[in-house]
């Protein structure tokens, strides 16, 4: 009975959560915003059910991995775990042609306020995806989306099991193109849930190419980001 009255309020609400998150966003596009400030607009932008924008960051570490993507010139940005699209809102600003953000939830709802994130005057376009990216037939949908490029930065921040994590690995590596980047969030050992494991990934991938850290405070709980540098010859196969 709550999930029903949950689910009624909510869309009793949208039409007002859609005005105030579409206010907030022609705010957002009203002047050129340096990186400093799209990360705080990510953090902070706000809105309620649906329409609502919002990161889970440590602004610092998310401030250096936007830093390092953007050294990059990505023209494509795959991210595996889309939330509340705080990240996309980042994503959108750095690439020049496309943001593809996928997530478990159905996304249909948020779809009118994500795919107007790319500032004015930007080529890049949003697609947003739901489903599972365990399924063969959900990576097989992402491929088709790219149609044979590669994409220059994967953000993996979905499911943070250590089975879960080390698929998305797998199964979406091959889609970064060779001096492209590869971040996994959440990778301090020390987590407040138990289900966060991606510190176990993060340790097997670190001997295996040029990595970074991106951690605010080595005795904190939670957070944290490994970006891995993908060699000439593709991201690396985990050891047996």
């Amino acid at each position: 009975m709550n999930a029903v009255f949950k689910k009624l309020s909510r869309a009793l609400r949208h039409p007002f959560n859609a005005r105030y998150a579409f206010k907030r966003l022609k705010d957002y596009h009203a002047q050129p915003r340096s990186l400093d400030e799209v990360v705080d607009w990510a953090m902070n932008f706000g809105g309620g059910g649906y329409m609502r924008i919002k990161t889970l960051q440590i602004p610092s570490e998310i401030t250096r991995l936007a830093q390092a993507v953007r050294a990059i010139e990505p023209r494509i940005i795959l991210e595996i775990g889309a939330a509340s699209g705080g990240t996309a809102l980042i994503w959108s600003t750095l690439a020049s042609e496309r943001v593809i953000t996928c997530d478990l939830q159905d996304m249909s709802h948020q779809a009118p306020l994500f795919t107007r994130l790319p500032p004015p005057g930007s080529n890049c376009t949003v697609t947003l995806l739901s489903g599972d990216s365990h399924d063969p037939h959900f990576n097989a949908r992402v491929a088709r989306e790219l149609n044979g490029r590669q994409v220059d930065f994967l953000f993996i921040d979905g499911d943070h099991t250590e089975q879960g994590v080390t698929a998305d690995y797998l199964d979406y590596k091959e889609f970064v193109r060779p001096g492209g980047l590869i971040a996994f969030h959440d990778i301090v050992e020390r987590q407040p849930l138990p289900t966060n494991q991606v510190y176990h990934l993060w340790k097997r991938l670190k001997p295996l190419a040029a990595t970074e850290e991106f951690v605010n405070d080595p005795g904190q709980c939670g957070f944290g980001i490994g970006v891995l540098h993908v060699p000439e010859q593709g991201a690396p196969a985990l050891p047996a």
